[in-house]
């Protein structure tokens, strides 16, 4: 019985994408077992899982893992809100955009991290400053995508917009969202994408509290380097899952904006 093509593809694309992860796992397990880096540096696989088993028994590792989703989730829910909502406003006033816009390009060139300071002094150092910060890393890719996406919204809709005599809330929702929608799609995966990022960098910048940046600051302090490989292997495993789902979302999108045209 033939494989059918797309199945053949994803199997050929699969193999593809293991390749290199599987040689960069034997390749650890080799240079452990053979002395050719300190273990206490370079910790073996069985080091690596009997750790990732005594904190998932013993210390509540999901609960570690959903501290950090819960901050991830609210930072990127409010990120996102707030940057379709800033980037329509300045699709639409021609005022806002002359008068902000020139600022918030100055300011999206200012490194994440640096903000840290200001937050922790505006909002302290718990979870709503782990929030703020999540939601920021969220806001600025959202923002630049949603206004590129309505400003090049097609002349003709918005002449058919004004022949019909659409309300302001109107030509948001039936020209400019639909309109910029494979651009919001675009922004609003990276923001997902940035948002888990700067999750981790609030959990290991901001006050140690549970989550799996706190993790990694334990391991490091106990020099316990087998829990920070834990650490760092759930943040790739979750950055993967998470890139994977925004990018079928983004696709379902897509495809439903075009059956609908």
């Amino acid at each position: 019985m033939a494989v059918p093509h797309g199945n053949r593809e994803r199997a050929v694309k699969l193999r593809r994408g293991l390749t290199l992860p599987i040689l960069l796992l034997v390749l650890w397990e080799v240079s452990s077992h053979a002395g050719f880096v300190d273990p206490r540096f370079l910790p073996s696989l069985k080091d690596v899982f009997l750790t990732a088993k005594r904190e998932l028994i013993d210390n509540n590792l999901v609960g570690e893992l959903g501290f950090s989703l819960f901050r991830n989730i609210a930072g990127f829910l409010a990120g996102s809100g707030l940057g379709v909502a800033f980037a329509t406003l300045l699709a639409l006033s021609r005022t806002a955009d002359r008068l902000i816009l020139p600022s918030f390009n100055a300011l999206k060139q200012i490194s994440l991290l640096a903000w840290i300071p200001l937050i922790s002094i505006w909002f302290g150092f718990g979870e709503k400053a782990k929030i703020v910060f999540v939601a920021l890393a969220a806001f600025i890719p959202v923002v630049l995508n949603t206004y590129e996406g309505m400003c090049n919204t097609p002349r003709d809709l918005i002449e058919v917009g004004e022949a019909l005599k659409f309300t302001r809330a109107q030509r948001i929702v039936r020209i400019l969202l639909p309109s910029a929608l494979p651009s919001i799609a675009t922004g609003v995966h990276l923001g997902l994408i940035y948002a888990w990022l700067a999750t981790v960098g609030a959990e290991y910048f901001l006050a140690v509290g549970p989550g799996i940046g706190g993790l990694i600051i334990a391991g490091r302090e106990r020099f316990d380097m087998a829990l920070v490989m834990v650490g760092v292997i759930i943040l790739g495993l979750v950055g993967f899952i998470l890139n994977r789902l925004a990018g079928k979302v983004e696709a379902h999108l897509l495809r439903w904006r075009v059956s609908n045209h």
